[in-house]
């Protein structure tokens, strides 16, 4: 099994600084910003992924405990991605993937920006959903932090993959009024990809009581980004 060290001396490798610099500015670190006080090595995605590649799948929480608790994102995602990896690796393992699932669970506060989100919510949470109940989602949901939240949504995209809407639709209708952009788009983004998929259902969901009139405007752009341009227009002008 590769140790917490491996990884970082890898990722350490891999480095520079003039990639530190573009991702701080665009994963917004500085004050006042989602993603204020992360810092980063200066490593490209692509070569987090070939680090994680040739982990193994000899499943050892406790370096992924301490990799998670790193100061540097390029840490935690690797962490995140192996997990991914181990999770994936795990199907015909359902008390190895109720681990893994638990675990992710309880280090959530580790998963804090939108990208380490993305690339593992969906594939732990949203995988781990298919088979159980989704009333976790609606706990993350009411939570007060941002990512919780995030995580909450965008694992439902397995889900909508699979053709089961309503989880999405019943968070999205819980939080339509959320003021953060980045939950404003993730809102936008599930019921766009509902909308790939049954069409009519989407436009029923956002003709209901008006809401496409009340919602954020970020959230309705994501929405109907997809839509026929002169129906995407008539809901853009309030004509819908």
């Amino acid at each position: 099994m590769i140790t917490k060290q491996e990884i970082q001396q890898l990722l350490i490798e891999e480095s520079s600084e003039e990639n530190k610099r573009i991702l701080q500015r665009f994963f917004k670190t500085g004050k006042g910003e989602y993603g204020e006080g992360d810092i980063f090595r200066g490593v490209k995605m692509p070569h987090i992924h070939a680090i994680v590649k040739y982990v193994d799948n000899d499943l050892n929480l406790q370096e992924m405990d301490a990799l998670l608790q790193s100061p540097f994102h390029e840490d935690r995602m690797a962490a995140l991605l192996i997990l991914v990896k181990w999770f994936e690796a795990s199907k015909r393992n359902p008390k190895q993937q109720d681990t893994i699932f638990e675990f992710y669970l309880r280090h959530t506060k580790y998963i804090n920006n939108w990208d380490l989100v993305d690339l593992s919510a969906p594939k732990i949470v949203g995988v781990y959903l298919l088979q159980h109940p989704s009333d976790v989602l609606f706990h993350l949901a009411e939570s007060d932090n941002l990512w919780e939240q995030r995580i909450a949504v965008v694992s439902t995209w397995k889900l909508i993959q699979q053709g089961e809407f309503y989880p999405t639709m019943q968070l999205a209708e819980k939080l339509l009024h959320h003021p953060h952009d980045l939950m404003q788009k993730a809102i936008g983004w599930m019921l766009r990809e509902i909308g790939k998929r049954d069409l009519d259902l989407e436009i029923d969901f956002l003709l209901k009581d008006g809401r496409y009139k009340t919602m954020p405007r970020t959230m309705l752009r994501y929405a109907i980004e997809k839509f026929p341009e002169s129906l995407r227009l008539s809901f853009l002008h309030g004509e819908a």
